[in-house]
């Protein structure tokens, strides 16, 4: 999947060096995406990224993928990845993430085009969705109006449920219908770039 910024792809073994760069402690983005969560050791990242490796190797990737390298369109340099996840798997209520590495690359839109094109492939790969899900919370602005210009609605605020920094932060839910998505996008995501 490929935009005018971007192009989401497999990781490739070029990724790795710039996956260990970028999952080292104190990284700006480490403090916007689930800041609530235990940050992984050393350690745990080394074997992540040997799965990873691995895999690569292997081309040993799901159908529809899990995760993806978001990649400068022009350099292939990677700068992010967008993920899947079930929160319901028996009723189909999948969550969507995304990770832009680099601060300096925020702002400028290619969240919007990544996260576009990864809705858009979800939905072509996956047609007995529905609904498409993604989650943040309350000190995640720019993820927010990111939803919010993709067309995701807010559905869900749990009032002070996460703590970051000792600071209660309300969690929230966005989502936007197939049948919403078709109409904002008639000719697919891409096509509206």
């Amino acid at each position: 999947m490929v935009g005018k910024q971007v192009a989401i792809r497999d990781y490739v073994p070029e990724d790795i060096s710039g996956l260990r760069q970028s999952n080292r402690p104190g990284q700006k983005w480490q403090e916007f995406n689930g800041p609530y969560y235990p940050r992984a050791s050393e350690e745990e990242t080394d074997q992540r990224l040997e799965k990873i490796a691995e895999r690569i190797q292997r081309g040993d990737w799901a159908v529809p993928r899990l995760v993806a390298a978001i990649a400068d369109a022009k350099t292939d340099q990677l700068i992010g990845q967008v993920s899947r996840y079930w929160q319901s798997e028996e009723t189909q209520w999948l969550s969507l993430g995304l990770v832009i590495y680099e601060s300096s690359r925020w702002g400028r839109g290619i969240g919007y085009e990544a996260l576009g094109l990864w809705s858009q492939y979800i939905l072509d790969s996956m047609p007995e969705l529905v609904r498409l899900d993604l989650r943040t919370w309350g000190g995640n602005v720019g993820m927010m109006r990111l939803a919010e210009k993709l067309g995701y609605q807010l559905e869900a605020r749990f009032r002070n449920a996460r703590i970051v920094d000792g600071t209660y932060h309300d969690g929230l839910g966005y989502g936007v219908l197939r049948e919403e998505w078709s109409e904002r996008f008639p000719s697919g995501f891409a096509q509206s770039l």
